[in-house]
C-alpha cells in the first residue's frame, strides 16, 4: 500500500514559496507543489489567475469570520475537498465551480457523512 504513495514523484512534496499581493498586501504562502498544482487546475476552470483565486479565497474567508492564521492548511483542505468533491461527482470534470449550486451540494454532502457515521456507530 505505502509503495503507491512513497513512490509518487518526489517533486510533489517539494515545498514552494510564492509571494503574492492579496488586496494591495503583500504576503508569502508556502505550499507543496501538489497543492499549488491543485489550486492552478482550479484557478484555470473558472477563468481566474492563480493569484485572483488565493485572493477569492481570502476575501471569502474573512467575510465568513475564520482566522486566517492558518491559512496554508485552509488552501491544503480546499484542495482535498476539490479533489474529493471531484470524485464524488459533484464536480463535475468540465464547467466552473462558479456556476455549481454549493448550497444543495453541501447538503448532500452533510447528508452522506451522517450516513457514515451512523454506520461506523452500528
Amino acid at each position: 500500500m505505502c509503495r503507491l504513495f512513497i513512490g509518487a514523484e518526489p517533486s510533489l512534496w517539494e515545498a514552494q514559496t510564492r509571494s503574492l499581493r492579496l488586496d494591495g498586501v503583500s504576503t508569502s504562502v508556502r505550499l507543496e507543489r501538489f497543492y499549488w498544482e491543485v489550486l492552478e487546475e482550479v484557478a484555470r476552470r473558472d477563468g481566474h489567475s492563480l493569484t485572483q483565486l488565493i485572493g477569492r479565497l481570502s476575501r471569502e474567508c474573512d467575510e465568513a469570520g475564520h482566522d486566517q492564521g492558518g491559512f496554508a492548511s485552509f488552501l491544503r483542505v480546499c484542495c482535498g475537498r476539490y479533489l474529493a468533491l471531484r470524485l464524488a461527482g459533484e464536480i463535475p470534470a468540465e464547467g466552473t465551480i462558479a456556476s455549481l449550486d454549493a448550497e444543495a451540494i453541501l447538503a448532500r454532502e452533510r447528508r452522506r457523512r451522517g450516513t457514515e457515521r451512523q454506520s461506523f456507530e452500528a
